[in-house]
């Protein structure tokens, strides 16, 4: 049904450089016309409301209950109602606008906005999420920050913006909901066949890691409760005789800030992430050279411990080490994110305090004091070179797949675009949709599963 799609019959200018043509029927308005900005006050029993920059806006707790920033005094806060247009100022600019689909309070850096009758919310949260994509938000801004804008509501309500007639809203709103539900249950499919093909790696990588390539050579005892049986001539030594901590501060804050990622390693901040860095300062940040472990000392225990192939700065709450000891880097970073590795991480690491039991944290001191069994020098060499073999295929189809997301996701963002901007007429299509949407319809649509990094997606202030 979407390869179908044509444009109307008849364009006119809209005067807009983000837009550009329009159909001839459809008017134009200013934002402040459309909408009434809220202040409304705040119940005891509001909940906290978040703007995701995926245009979702809900109760965190509806989300995720971690990786926020909370303020420590809610100063201005103010209520927000299902149905309202919520537009985050600060980050506007990558998409952080949505329909609210709870009731609750909110910073007051959102602007709330309830639309006038005839105006359709989910319409106008696509519209300035297209002002967003075409860079005409950050055009607008000043910014305050790099990367950042302060698209307050004065600024949205100069906006002019089109003005389809009501039905032609519904219709619009109607048809990218059914268009973004088959496209992101395409999308979800892909995730869960690369989620069991990266199980199927950790397998392979856990398997050689822990017991070796050959499965016929014999074991002996650990004598390490934990790490049971260990091939004959691997031996048992304790991390803090294959890691020492160092602590090299950046007096500028000058050099690139790196970032840890589950599923990338240590990376440029830059190169994967939108948003500016929330630190004021990047001096006395850690200095990390090539070579270096560092280790998220909250996430140990999800394997997020890496060695660098950069060098930059990364968060003082990091640990980073130097290797010392007649160990692989590379083999030690596969046996420290090994399965039976990361449940020990998360056994001994322990709570921050009273009532953050949630939160707990791999202390240096325990961190060295765990056992790990390692094979000799030559042997880890060739452990490495046998899984890369073993896992050369596996990536293969794993990156075909990525790539296939990737593509869904830019074509999905194309249809939006037309669509909302009016290149494409979706009318009739909508009018059909009630018995096909229901024969696509699926009960794990609700099923929004969160990346475990999209937590560098979330739009908080």
């Amino acid at each position: 049904m979407i390869a179908d799609l044509k444009p109307y019959p008849e364009y006119k200018e809209s005067g807009l450089p983000w837009l550009g043509p329009v159909p001839e029927h459809w008017s134009r308005e200013r934002a402040k016309w459309l909408f009434t900005k809220m202040a409304r006050p705040v119940d005891t029993a509001d909940g906290v409301v978040t703007c995701f920059r995926d245009g979702m806006v809900t109760l965190r707790k509806n989300r995720r209950l971690r990786g926020f920033t909370e303020a420590i005094y809610e100063l201005g806060y103010q209520g927000i109602r299902k149905g309202d247009l919520v537009i985050h100022a600060m980050d506007a600019f990558a998409g952080a606008v949505g329909v609210s689909d709870s009731d609750g309070k909110a910073t007051p850096v959102y602007a709330v906005c309830r639309p006038k009758p005839g105006v359709n919310a989910h319409y106008y949260a696509f519209i300035v999420r297209e002002m967003a994509r075409s860079q005409w938000i950050l055009a607008l801004s000043r910014g305050i920050r790099e990367r950042s804008t302060d698209f307050r509501y004065e600024t949205f309500g100069r906006q002019p913006v089109p003005l389809p007639p009501p039905a032609e809203q519904a219709a619009i709103v109607q048809f990218l909901s059914w268009a973004n539900g088959r496209l992101e249950r395409a999308i979800r499919a892909k995730k869960k066949v690369i989620a069991l093909l990266n199980e199927q790696n950790q397998a392979i990588i856990h398997r050689a890691v822990t017991r070796g390539l050959d499965p016929s050579v014999p074991l002996k005892p650990s004598g390490i409760h934990w790490l049971g049986d260990i091939p004959q001539n691997w031996e048992v030594c304790r991390i803090k005789y294959l890691l020492r901590e160092v602590d090299e501060r950046s007096t500028t804050g000058g050099e690139p800030l790196l970032s840890m990622r589950m599923h990338h390693g240590l990376v440029l901040f830059a190169d994967h992430f939108s948003r500016p860095p929330q630190a004021a300062t990047l001096v006395g940040f850690k200095i990390v050279r090539p070579g270096q472990f560092v280790v998220n000392r909250m996430q140990a225990g999800n394997g997020v411990i890496f060695a660098s192939t950069l060098s930059g700065l990364v968060s003082p709450d990091y640990a980073v080490f130097d290797p010392i000891g007649d160990a692989n880097v590379e083999f030690l970073g596969e046996l420290f994110r090994s399965r039976k590795v990361r449940a020990k991480f998360r056994a001994e690491s322990k709570g921050l305090g009273t009532g953050t039991s949630g939160f707990l944290r791999l202390y240096n001191d325990r961190l060295g004091a765990i056992h790990v069994a390692l094979p000799p020098r030559a042997e880890q060499r060739n452990i490495l070179k046998g899984v890369s073999g073993e896992l050369s295929e596996v990536n293969t189809a794993i990156s075909r797949l990525e790539r296939e997301i990737e593509l869904l996701r830019e074509y999905r963002t194309r249809v939006v675009a037309d669509v909302v901007t009016g290149k494409l007429d979706v009318r009739e299509a909508a009018e059909r949709l009630p018995e096909e949407a229901a024969r696509d319809t699926t009960e794990d649509d609700a099923d929004l599963s969160i990346d475990p990094e999209a937590a560098d997606e979330e739009a908080v202030a």
